[in-house]
Parts: structure tokens; C-alpha cells; sequence
């Protein structure tokens, strides 16, 4: 194999077999290609795309390029979620002890935040002792006694794409449509479940920001999927505004306890609700969609659900106390209100800087190397489309003393206030598969 032929090859648009493609990916993960020609083929790949039979054996090569998970000996149907990442995006938190409590089985491998997008596993270890690196025996067993595992990609499932990934996002390729899909797909197929349900994001705090790209990025994953024998479906869902009212890691936390409790935010309840009950259908598990999320209100309301997330903290070594009195993950030092400039109506809220404006508190990192703090955030008392009164507080801003001001300039670009009417969009766009 010749790699400087294939990356002319692919930067003039001729289509790749899927053994050269194998190829590739086996030596990048075994280190015999270095970084610097696997950053030229995926920005060849980035202006070439790849057909869909190039993209199904890249996609395969990168799941088998480590341990695929077989959890057919564990009882149950196993399906998990996946989003593409948003601003003040806690579902997971909340969806997977939910559909645990519904009766299915969620081994969820989740990612970090990076940039303006919240991770679930920063969310996670701001539980005390929470611990989401747990080895693969161990998430199988906490899969089959508890029905959950919450953990991060470990070394032995698709570390191509934990290479891939990492040299994608210091060389200008991530958003591209075949390598996004072909990341996520990985990872979740090697999770040995039975369908997944995703929740890709558009508008200005996802990485989609207009619905065709969102549909298409979503159709090629569910081709993705139907390629492997496993079913897979998608909502489009609104990111234009943050999603519940608490962005950074702990607050967003004790919102997700609150909305297990079910006591959360309308917005976020609704698309919990309808993500779980995406899923149970998915495992042939409903007849009526109006009693099934009914249904799942109820297990919101009567506390089961949250009964799933406080065996699974202690399962996997944290604090279940968390679940009574969230202040135990801690609390920001300082406290300020951020007041409306004007009065009127909140016509629009820019998700993506409100993003950066947590991540100027600390709230998230420039760099994978950077240091979180998990207690800084933001907590919104009004959202797109209420009136407010010159300076009535649209929001709290908690801060440890660090990037106040430059937050402070970030919510006066995103906070967008007038006459009326705010910006129209319903929470989900559209279903796919």
C-alpha cells in the first residue's frame, strides 16, 4: 500500500476499495502512518466525501479496529442514544436511567465536551467519586445487574476513532458529514446493542446549523446502521437556544435530578420523553405512543427513574447523596444576575455563545488538555419568547472569579431583545427512519 497514492486518489474524487480502506485504518491505529497523512486523507475526505460503500467499510475497519462488545448473553433489549452535542445538553443523564426504568437495557459510551458543547462524562464526574473509566468487564456486569453502564471510551473499542478523532479536531476536519457519521456509528456498533436512537442537533449551538445538513447527516448514519443490521432511527431537534435552564457541568446535574424527579424543564422533559420513547419503539416495545410516554411521565413522577440513576452513582463508585442534596458536588463562589438591557421580548438566543460564555467561567475547555470547573455555569430564568422588564434578570452567571467580563460580552451578542415576536421553531424539527 502506497499511502501518498491513495490521498491523490481520494483528493481527485476517485472512490477507494474497502481493502485499501482497511488498510488505512489498521495502519494509523497501529502507528505505521503517521498523523500528518491521516490529517491529508481526511481533508481529502472532507472536500471528496465518500460514496456509501466507501463509507461502510471505513466505518466497519474503524469499529473492528478494536474489541466489538457481545452482550447477547445479557437478557434484554439493548439500545442506546447518542446526540450530536449541544448547549446545556443533559438528556443522557436523564434518558438512560428513564428507559432503564422502562425496561431496557442503555450501555452508553459517552465522549467529553471540547469548544462550546457540553460531555456527559464531565457532567458525570461531578458527582464525588463518580467513575466512568470502568473496564469492559465491569460495564457488562453493571449492564446486566443494573441495566445501565455510564463509561468513556476505553482503549480496546474503536481506537481508530479515538485516534481519528483527536487529529480531526486539531486539523479543521471535524465537520464533515462522513466523518462525523463514521466516528459515531463506530463506537456506538461496537457497543453490541440492538438499535440506537440519535438526537442530531441543529442550529446555532450544534454542529449541523441548517436542517439539510442535520437530515443528511442523520439519513447517512441510519444507512450506516441498516448497512450492519441495526436498526436505527433520529429526531432532529432545535439547539438555537440552550436546552433546560442550566448550562455547566454540576448545575446541569442537579437539573437532571430535578427533572428525574420530575420536576425539570419542560423542554427538557419533552425531549427525554420523546428520545426514551424513540428508543422503546425501536425495540418493538410500544403500541400506543400516547401511553407510552404517558407512561414515562409517571416513572419520572414516581421517583423509579431516579432510583435507577442512585443505584448506578453507586455502582459506579459515587455518591448517591447527590440524589437528596445536590449541593454535596459543591457550588461556585460568587453568584450575579445578568439583567436585561432593555424591555421587550426575547426575540433570540444564540446557543453557540452562550456556550463560550460558560466556557470563558471555566466551564469547559479550549483544549482536551484543559482543567474544568465543574462548578461554574449559567442558569437561566427567562428563554426565547418571554417579555422581560429593563433590567429584570434573564439569567444567574456562577463564577469562581475567572472570565466574568468576557462572559458578560459574550450573553450581550447572544441575548437578542425586541418588539417581538421571537424566533418560531418547535423543539423537534423532524423524524428520520
Amino acid at each position: 500500500m502506497h499511502v501518498p497514492e491513495l490521498i491523490r486518489r481520494k483528493r481527485d474524487g476517485e472512490k477507494l476499495s474497502a481493502d485499501e480502506l482497511r488498510a488505512l485504518i489498521k495502519g494509523y491505529t497501529d502507528g505505521d502512518i503517521p498523523d500528518y497523512q491521516m490529517a491529508a486523507f481526511a481533508m481529502a475526505v472532507y472536500f471528496q466525501s465518500m460514496d456509501s460503500d466507501e463509507l461502510g467499510a471505513w466505518t466497519d475497519a474503524m469499529l473492528r479496529s478494536g474489541e466489538v462488545l457481545d452482550l447477547s448473553d445479557i437478557r434484554g433489549v439493548k439500545v442506546d442514544k447518542h446526540s450530536t452535542g449541544g448547549v446545556g445538553d443533559k438528556v443522557s443523564l436523564i434518558l438512560a436511567p428513564l428507559a432503564v426504568a422502562a425496561g431496557l437495557k442503555v450501555p452508553m459510551i459517552s465522549g467529553r465536551g471540547l469548544g462550546h458543547t457540553g460531555g456527559t462524562l464531565d457532567k458525570l464526574e461531578s458527582i464525588p467519586g463518580f467513575d466512568v473509566n470502568q473496564p469492559v468487564g465491569e460495564f457488562r456486569r453493571l449492564v446486566d445487574d443494573i441495566g445501565l453502564g455510564l463509561i468513556g471510551q476505553t482503549g480496546e473499542i474503536a481506537p481508530a476513532d479515538k485516534k481519528l478523532y483527536a487529529l480531526r479536531d486539531v486539523t479543521a476536519t471535524v465537520e464533515c458529514i462522513p466523518l462525523i457519521a463514521s466516528s459515531i456509528m463506530s463506537k456506538k456498533l461496537a457497543e453490541g446493542i440492538d438499535a440506537l436512537v440519535l438526537d442530531v442537533k441543529v442550529g446555532s449551538g450544534a454542529f449541523m446549523k441548517d436542517v439539510d445538513n442535520a437530515r443528511k447527516l442523520g439519513e447517512t448514519m441510519i444507512g450506516i446502521g441498516q448497512a450492519m443490521g441495526t436498526e436505527v432511527r433520529a429526531l432532529i431537534t432545535d439547539m438555537d437556544q440552550p436546552l433546560g435552564l442550566a448550562v455547566g457541568n454540576t448545575l446541569e446535574v442537579v437539573e437532571s435530578i430535578a427533572t428525574l424527579r420530575g420536576e425539570g424543564p419542560e423542554d427538557l422533559t419533552e425531549i427525554t420523553v420523546e428520545l426514551v420513547c424513540e428508543m422503546l419503539d425501536a425495540a418493538d416495545k410500544v403500541d400506543d405512543r400516547d401511553y407510552t410516554k404517558k407512561m414515562l411521565y409517571e416513572l419520572l413522577q414516581d421517583g423509579s427513574a431516579l432510583h435507577v440513576f442512585r443505584e448506578i452513582i453507586e455502582a459506579q463508585g459515587g455518591n448517591p447523596e447527590v440524589c437528596d442534596d445536590p449541593t454535596i458536588m459543591g457550588v461556585a463562589d460568587h453568584v450575579v444576575t445578568f439583567g436585561a438591557p432593555k424591555a421587550g421580548v426575547i426575540e433570540h438566543m444564540n446557543a453557540e455563545q452562550v456556550g463560550l460564555a460558560a466556557l470563558e467561567l471555566g466551564a469547559g475547555r479550549h483544549t482536551k488538555e484543559d482543567d474544568i470547573d465543574p462548578a461554574v455555569g449559567l442558569v437561566f430564568r427567562k428563554k426565547r419568547g418571554e417579555t422581560v422588564e429593563k433590567d429584570e434578570p434573564i439569567l444567574e452567571i456562577h463564577h469562581n472569579g475567572k472570565g466574568l467580563k468576557d462572559c458578560v460580552a459574550r450573553l450581550e451578542k447572544a441575548i437578542r431583545i425586541g418588539d417581538g415576536p421571537a424566533d418560531d421553531k418547535p423543539l423537534i424539527i423532524e423524524r428520520l427512519g
